[in-house]
């Protein structure tokens, strides 16, 4: 059955447990491979108090138990006299099938089934949704696509996701995957002078050619090298662009042609009312301009108007996003 909404561990009808005093709080945690921030916001969206803590990697016990102790340290801190709402976002998804982790780069977490388990042990109902979505959440909800009914958020950082928003609400699909814009083919491949599209990188998903091996930060860097021998970081490749260096301006043209490419099937696909962009490579100025004409370029249509903007939220939209995962109306 088709999940428009995030999925909601057992025990969702006690949402009436949750608020303090009409001054509603809800928590949002974004479960990292390396760090676990969380934060509070209130019915407004505005931010009551943060934390970061170490991730306790490759301990599923150690896992619960430091979200258990995060949300405890956020409440006191907010002076709760209730329990709030409590969101998390997960580098995986959770299987509609076995109601277990899946697809999760945070290994620990697969198999496990992490949103009744989280559940239980804080005593309250729990929303835990794909970290991608999470990011297009928060700027739905008050950040580049505030007011937008359709909003795609990717993610360009060490991988690539994305997430879809539509009215407010996440849209995981059918099987959990909905988003899973990284692991498509890049579309229509090409002939560069330094080597051919096809088949494409070996991605970690066992398949070649997926998005995210050409368009990532790893796969951006991966791509200079091939062309130049150099290897560099895709934040020293963006700089040497920017400063004027061939061979830079070169890798930077292919980064851009593949975005240009990869966006226009979703809007061919999806037609989104805006593109938000997340992630380490979202913060690189020049995408602004590069890519709506070739969005343009390659969609079936004889004109694009979507919007591309970089995430409001910046770093912050996938904590922000898991506190959203509960509306205020749904709280009273």
């Amino acid at each position: 059955m088709k999940s428009p909404s995030p999925r909601a561990a057992p025990g969702a009808g006690l949402g009436r447990e949750i608020g303090m005093d009409g001054a509603m709080i809800r928590i949002g945690i974004d479960l990292g491979g390396t760090k676990t921030e969380g934060i509070a916001l209130d019915r407004d969206g505005n931010q009551m108090a943060r934390r970061r803590v170490p991730t306790p990697r490759d301990d599923y016990a150690a896992t619960v138990r430091t979200i258990v102790q995060l949300v405890a340290a956020l409440e006191a801190e907010c002076g709760a006299t209730a329990k709030a709402s409590v969101g998390v976002g997960i580098p995986g998804i959770i299987s509609p099938a076995t109601g277990l982790v899946k697809n999760a780069n945070s290994t620990w977490l697969i198999g496990h089934p992490f949103d009744r388990d989280l559940a239980t042990a804080l005593g309250r109902p729990v929303r835990v949704e794909n970290d991608a979505n999470c990011l297009a959440v928060s700027e739905a909800a008050d950040g580049a696509g505030a007011g937008c009914p359709v909003v795609f958020a990717a993610i360009l950082g060490t991988g690539c996701g994305s997430g879809i928003v539509v009215h407010g609400r996440p849209l995981s699909g059918r099987n959990a995957v909905a988003g899973e814009w990284g692991h498509n083919p890049l579309p229509w491949p090409r002939a560069w002078p330094h080597g051919d599209e096809r088949p494409g990188p070996a991605c970690y998903c066992g398949k070649h050619g997926c998005l995210e091996t050409f368009v990532s930060g790893p796969g951006f860097a991966a791509d200079h090298h091939a062309a130049t021998g150099e290897t560099l970081a895709a934040e020293e490749i963006i700089a040497r662009a920017a400063a004027g260096d061939p061979a830079a301006r070169a890798s930077f043209d292919r980064l851009t042609d593949r975005l240009g490419r990869g966006l226009a099937a979703v809007v061919n696909l999806l037609d989104p009312d805006v593109i938000v962009l997340g992630g380490g490579l979202s913060n690189v100025d020049a995408l602004y301009a590069a890519l709506p004409p070739l969005i343009e370029r390659w969609a079936f249509s004889d004109r694009i108007d979507t919007p591309v903007r970089r995430a409001v939220h910046g770093d912050s939209s996938g904590v922000r996003g898991a506190a959203w995962l509960w509306r205020p109306e749904e709280l009273g």
